[in-house]
């Protein structure tokens, strides 16, 4: 069989650069292959291209194969444990949960920005716009009375935490200013655990001043956040607010509603207020929720008589034991 023997390619030919390319890769392919003669310092240049490549990176260091899409599973569990550990070791087993708005501030605070809003309206009387703003000014120094209230419950909570002798009783919010700050403050003050369930927003909202240091945690999903909420409540207490709170209450309620979760009390604080935001029995009446779905909450004014409710639904709910009676003793046979 006759061998066939290709001419030589001509220096310089297109094919022949192919070809030298072609020899150049296959050498690099193969193991232990140097780059051009003996040259260390291609050859360092090439190990430390490679270990800047994102293939080498540790897992719990890439992040961007952790904020993928693909891992958003990963990051849910890693959401909740990391909180869920710690409030593990602080022995946190139950929870009173404070809502409510960010825009109620301590009545010194509320009578300042009322003092601007003036101040400012002076300036420009017929302004609209300023109008508003002081009336809503006004409206948030009434309101400024349930930061007192709230900071105030704060502390018989942290009180009855002293008195428990298993499992830690905790004041936990949403960890952000107004009525949650107020009700950590009423916690803080006593040396209780003051827990904080901030949520990564937009636009940053900081921590407030009276959340325990370890106790201070970072959520980035909403439910996670809702989650933790609950988990440890044996009560729910909602002040006045705006959409959060609102889209809070509804989902305790609906939970409530179909036993998603374990009863639990659940008060309203400011009846005028939740009775003029929310027409609930209007609900009932049009035959939207059940009569009975009314009795899922309770209406307090003052700190003392939201811990006097919540002691009470617990007191209706907690089994009665049965007393033993001695049998009366058979009459003896005659």
């Amino acid at each position: 069989m006759s061998t066939v023997v290709k001419p030589p390619l001509k220096r310089g030919s297109a094919a022949a650069v192919q070809s030298k390319t072609a020899r150049r890769k296959r050498a690099c392919r193969r193991p232990g292959a140097l780059v051009g003669h003996d040259d260390r310092l291609g050859i360092a240049r090439q190990v430390r291209r490679i270990t800047k490549r994102a293939a080498r990176t540790p897992v719990e260091d890439d992040a961007t194969l952790l904020q993928g899409a693909g891992m958003r599973g990963i990051r849910l569990q890693l959401d909740y444990w990391k909180a869920e550990e710690r409030l593990q070791m602080e022995r946190i087993g139950h929870a009173v949960v404070i809502y409510g708005s960010t825009r109620i501030v301590a009545p010194s605070v509320a009578n300042a920005r009322l003092d601007d809003a003036n101040r400012l309206l002076a300036a420009r009387p017929h302004d609209a716009v300023r109008r508003r703003a002081v009336t809503a000014a006004s409206r948030l120094v009434e309101h400024s009375a349930y930061y007192g209230v709230a900071r105030e419950f704060g502390r018989i909570v942290a009180h009855a935490d002293r008195c428990a002798r298993s499992a830690r009783l905790a004041i936990v919010t949403g960890g952000g200013p107004g009525i949650m700050e107020a009700a950590n403050r009423g916690a803080y003050e006593r040396g209780a655990p003051s827990i904080g369930f901030n949520i990564e927003l937009p636009r940053e909202q900081r921590p407030n001043p009276y959340i325990t240091p370890s106790l201070c945690f970072s959520f980035h999903y909403f439910a996670i956040r809702k989650l933790h909420l609950l988990e440890r409540a044996k009560a729910a207490v909602f002040f006045p607010g705006g959409y959060g709170t609102f889209d809070e209450l509804f989902e305790v309620l609906t939970l409530l509603q179909t036993r998603k979760i374990a009863p639990l009390p659940v008060i309203l604080v400011g009846e005028a207020y939740w009775r003029r935001a929310v027409d609930l029995p209007f609900l009932a009446d049009e035959g939207m929720i059940d009569r009975r779905d009314l009795e899922l909450f309770t209406y307090c004014e003052t700190a003392p008589e939201i811990w006097h409710a919540i002691g009470n639904w617990y007191a209706q709910r907690r089994p009665t034991r049965a007393v033993r009676r001695r049998a009366a003793p058979k009459p003896r046979a005659v």
